[in-house]
């Protein structure tokens, strides 16, 4: 059988699974129910809809349209873990992650004040908008008014919030 020219091969998901700790799957398995608004076991477009409007945010049409278009087939659990596998690969190393943020705090205290993250997410590289960094700061590990890009570098790397060091 000979496979067909220009097509990407797919991955298997069979060891999708092997790419977490049990942990890890348990919270992407919460995020998922969260998500799969309508409980069918898939994520359509209308349960993404219906996941933003529950957290307040009202996603036009392409928008979704385009959530979608990352997904190579229909979105149960093991593709969703594919997915986001693959998406948490494709961030930068932790080395870069740890540069970029010793940019900003020169004295690797491991705190950026709120404040001076913000300017620099307005004013260097790639600058976010209010709403992009009012979504960052809903997740971003925080001790008081302070960013703990530590615990935020671990939080973008492998999708779950950690404990602090000692």
């Amino acid at each position: 059988m000979s496979k067909a020219k220009g097509k990407k091969p797919q991955r298997s998901g069979s060891n999708v699974f092997a790419n977490f700790d049990q942990q890890q799957i348990q919270e992407f398995k919460e995020a998922f129910t969260i998500i799969d608004q309508d409980r069918d076991g898939f994520i359509s477009e209308k349960d993404l809809k219906d996941m933003w409007a529950s957290l307040g945010v009202i996603k036009d049409d392409s928008f979704l349209s385009e959530m979608m278009k990352e997904a190579t087939g229909p979105l149960n659990f093991t593709m969703f873990l594919t997915f986001m596998g693959d998406k948490l690969q494709n961030t930068d190393s932790d080395d870069t992650l740890v540069s970029a943020f010793l940019t900003i705090d020169s004295e690797n205290t491991g705190l950026i004040p709120k404040t001076q993250f913000t300017n620099a997410l307005t004013q260097l590289g790639d600058r976010f908008t209010k709403e992009e960094i009012a979504q960052m700061y809903d997740v971003a590990p925080m001790k008081g008014d302070n960013v703990d890009w530590k615990r935020f570098i671990k939080l973008i790397k492998y999708g779950g919030d950690f404990e602090e060091e000692a």
